[in-house]
């Protein structure tokens, strides 16, 4: 089994990301972080990139463009073992990222807001945080993917029962977990679609 060296820590609901982050950290694992979770990380006195500054690139598009670059998609994505990617990651200056840490706003709970108009619903559609999710699940022969807070004290046990690394059995079982995660939230937009009538102009 191969350490964990780089992880990116998006979430919304940051019920013991503290703690497992700490537990990274004992392992000296670099943590990517996007602005909101980054600020809980930096209370907290943890060392973490913005997201940014790792990619180069400031977000934009009021905040729909900030994960969605290859250097993230590329560390995630490449066949650790496949020459022909390293050499590709190598020449762009890209490095692997190893898991992944995500969740997303419970979207349904802002469609339950009686005030909040299917426009700012559509907003709200997380993008950035579901393709990280997507690609580390696709490749998780080499990428752990954790979408759920209540598996933290297993990862924190299990990094430290194995050095910072994850077993295959491990990153198999949170992919399942992962993709079962992204069809429910694509399965609840797509149902709020179907029932919503959009007000913009159709042209």
């Amino acid at each position: 089994m191969t350490p964990i060296k780089r992880a990116i820590v998006s979430c919304h609901d940051k019920t013991g990301l503290v703690e497992c982050v700490q537990v990274l950290c004992e392992f000296n694992v670099e943590i990517i972080s996007t602005a909101g979770t980054l600020k809980v990380l930096e209370k907290a006195g943890l060392p973490a990139i913005n997201v940014r500054d790792f990619t180069g690139v400031e977000e934009m598009m009021d905040g729909r463009v900030k994960s969605l670059h290859a250097k993230i998609h590329a560390g995630l994505l490449g066949v650790r073992d496949n020459k022909l990617h390293l050499e590709q990651l190598q020449a762009h200056g890209y490095e692997w990222i190893d898991l992944v840490v995500v969740n997303l706003h419970p979207i349904e709970s802002l469609m339950a807001q009686p005030s909040i108009t299917p426009e700012e619903i559509i907003e709200q559609i997380d993008i950035g945080g579901m393709s990280m999710i997507r690609s580390a699940a696709k490749n998780f022969r080499y990428v752990g993917v954790v979408v759920n807070p209540e598996r933290y004290p297993a990862i924190m046990h299990e990094l430290r029962a194995h050095e910072g690394a994850l077993t295959f059995e491990t990153r198999h079982r949170l992919a399942q977990e992962a993709f079962a995660c992204a069809a429910r939230y694509d399965q609840i937009v797509a149902n709020y679609l179907k029932h919503t009538e959009l007000e913009w102009n159709r042209d």
